[in-house]
């Protein structure tokens, strides 16, 4: 029913308890679940789960946040990528000025190329890239265009940016993901954004272990709780969580070019 399009099953939160996940999710009626990478380092654990469970996927890149590590090259991207079915998405990659502090806007130029790194390795895979941007809107969109990320399109992860920075993406062909943010009481503006999304073009996820959903807020995320996400954004638009559930797993198999009769 519901399909959880972003998560991090790999991380240490889960690692003792990952049967029990899995149940939860099946009883949440959650399907699928992406594993998303985050570094070089740990990509074989996100791997080896895809490979280990039929109804999850894997990612591989490597997070803007992650500047202590191995830098991922174009070649290894794309070969690594090319290597197994169940690698469905370059990314996480994107921009992220929020821990910038003090630092000058030039000192971030090791997070751009990166960023046009994983673009480049996406476009030439055709795997979809995953993006994450964080007080970095304006960046994050004006090097998907000038690299020419329409060509492949992806996910802009975790949306908490303007209408108008999803409209842009939106045109450029990607697919626009609400986590458990948007059923903050904080989170107002957000949710008018989330109002104004097409489902035809809507994501849902977790980012698990972090940003759990009301009524769970403050608690380890799971994959399962992505169903609490559908639910408030079913009400939201004034839909049912079937057709919302439905709508956001069919976008899922075409952002990531699935094969439904196969997943």
């Amino acid at each position: 029913m519901f399909i959880d399009s972003h998560c991090h099953l790999d991380f240490p939160e889960f690692q003792s308890r990952l049967p029990e996940v899995l149940a939860n999710m099946q009883e949440a009626k959650v399907t699928h679940a992406l594993c998303v990478s985050v570094d070089l380092p740990d990509f074989p654990n996100v791997l080896k789960l895809a490979e280990e469970h039929p109804n999850l996927y894997a990612s591989v890149g490597v997070h803007p946040d992650y500047e202590d590590t191995p830098e991922p090259t174009f070649e290894f991207l794309v070969e690594t990528a090319a290597k197994h079915s169940k690698i469905i998405a370059i990314g996480e990659t994107g921009l992220d000025y929020y821990r910038m502090g003090d630092r000058s806007y030039d000192s971030m130029e090791w997070q751009r190329e990166r960023f046009r790194t994983h673009i480049r390795a996406s476009i030439s895979s055709g795997k979809p890239l995953i993006i994450h941007t964080r007080s970095a809107s304006e960046d994050t969109i004006n090097i998907l265009t000038e690299e020419g990320a329409q060509k492949i399109g992806g996910v802009m992860h975790c949306f908490t940016e303007s209408y108008e920075v999803a409209k842009a993406a939106m045109e450029m062909g990607f697919y626009i993901s609400f986590s458990g943010i948007v059923t903050f009481k904080s989170a107002k503006e957000l949710q008018e954004t989330c109002k104004q999304v097409p489902l035809d073009r809507m994501l849902i996820e977790t980012d698990s272990p972090y940003l759990a959903p009301i009524p769970y807020r403050g608690k380890t995320n799971e994959p399962a709780w992505v169903s609490k996400v559908g639910q408030f954004v079913a009400e939201l638009k004034g839909i049912s969580v079937e057709e919302l559930a439905i709508t956001t797993s069919n976008n899922f198999y075409e952002c990531f070019h699935i094969d439904r009769n196969l997943s």
